[in-house]
Formats: structure tokens, C-alpha cells, sequence
């Protein structure tokens, strides 16, 4: 993980040409931090949103090959161990196949969702350029903010990304909650 401080520093001395890795890593501080910079006038807005936006994109393709290679380097035993059963990974794709695109959507705005949902994709073998088009109608709005935020707040970009870890938490706690609810509503009661 690079830490702001390192982002800042490093997207002022060297600009467009390292925004592109570094927001692949680190996209939303990345991105506030490159509108902070286009206020100040080090980097073109316009440009770094073409770059930010690319960059999300490869990012997604990653964690999307990663599901679609990575479950055939899971041995069968640990595949039982987390679930990934036949009928939960015909389930997944079924899944994916109906409600793919609003599943990626949801999970890109939510930030802390979106690894999941992205790897879930490619477990599901969804069809890459549809993925990709979900992806990126997601990725233009979150990315914009995220450049808007920091044009607007950058100079505080130590606590956007406070705000930005703190706020990701809120999906994950609320999904961990409806698991949790569920798994018990499954349990037979005590005689």
C-alpha cells in the first residue's frame, strides 16, 4: 500500500506519468490527490480524469482475471472450505448472468463491495466487454467525485482518505449484518 504522504509526493514530482500506477494501487486517494494538484496547478484535470478512469479499468481487469484464473489454482479441498461448491459456483454465474451489471455497479459505488463483486465476475466467467462496459459506467461518476473532492479538499487529503477507509466500512458492516442475520434465521432453535 502506498500511503498519501508517498502519493502526494510522488504524483507532484513526477505527475501524469506515475498517476496511472499509483491510482491502479490506490485509486480513490490517488484520484483525490491528482484534483488537489489540478487546483494547484501541477496536473490538467481533464487529462488525469482520462488517466484515473484507464486506470480503475485495469484495476478491475486484474481482480476479474484474477476470479476467472485464480479458482483453477484452488485446490478442490480448499475450494469446499470456502464454499465454492459446483451448485455455489453454478449459482454465481447464473447470477452474473441476469444481474451482472447491477452487481458491478453496486459494488464499484460501494467501494469495499467492488473486490468482490469484480472477482466474483470473472469466477462467473461473465462476458468480459459487457463487464467492462458496467465498469466503466460506474467508474466515469465514482472518479469524477473522487477529482471533484480533491479539487474542492485536497489540501485535507490526509483526512479524505479517513473519510474514504470510514465510510467504505459502512457496505461491509451492513453486508456482514444481513450474514450474520441470516445464518442465525437458518439455525434450528433449542428444544
Amino acid at each position: 500500500m502506498v500511503s498519501p504522504d508517498t502519493a502526494m509526493q510522488l504524483l507532484q514530482d513526477h505527475g501524469l506519468w506515475l498517476l496511472a500506477p499509483v491510482a491502479i494501487i490506490e485509486g480513490p486517494i490517488a484520484t483525490v490527490i491528482a484534483g488537489y494538484l489540478g487546483h494547484l496547478g501541477f496536473l490538467n484535470l481533464y487529462v488525469a480524469f482520462v488517466v484515473v478512469v484507464l486506470a480503475d479499468l485495469v484495476g478491475d481487469t486484474l481482480f476479474y482475471w484474477l476470479g476467472a484464473r485464480g479458482i483453477g489454482w484452488i485446490s478442490p479441498r480448499w475450494r469446499a472450505r470456502l464454499g465454492l461448491h459446483e451448485q455455489r459456483l453454478a449459482d454465481i454465474a447464473r447470477h452474473y448472468k441476469t444481474q451482472g451489471g447491477r452487481t458491478l455497479v453496486i459494488g464499484k459505488l460501494t467501494h469495499s463491495l467492488g473486490m468482490v463483486a469484480l472477482v466474483a465476475a470473472g469466477v462467473a466467467r461473465m462476458r468480459f466487454w459487457p463487464f467492462l462496459g458496467y465498469n466503466l459506467v460506474a467508474t466515469i461518476p465514482k472518479s469524477g467525485l473522487f477529482l471533484l473532492l480533491g479539487y474542492s479538499l485536497g489540501y485535507a487529503y490526509k483526512q479524505v482518505n479517513a473519510w474514504i477507509f470510514w465510510l467504505s466500512l459502512v457496505p461491509l458492516a451492513a453486508l456482514g449484518l444481513y450474514l450474520l442475520f441470516r445464518y442465525l434465521s437458518r439455525k434450528k432453535p433449542l428444544d
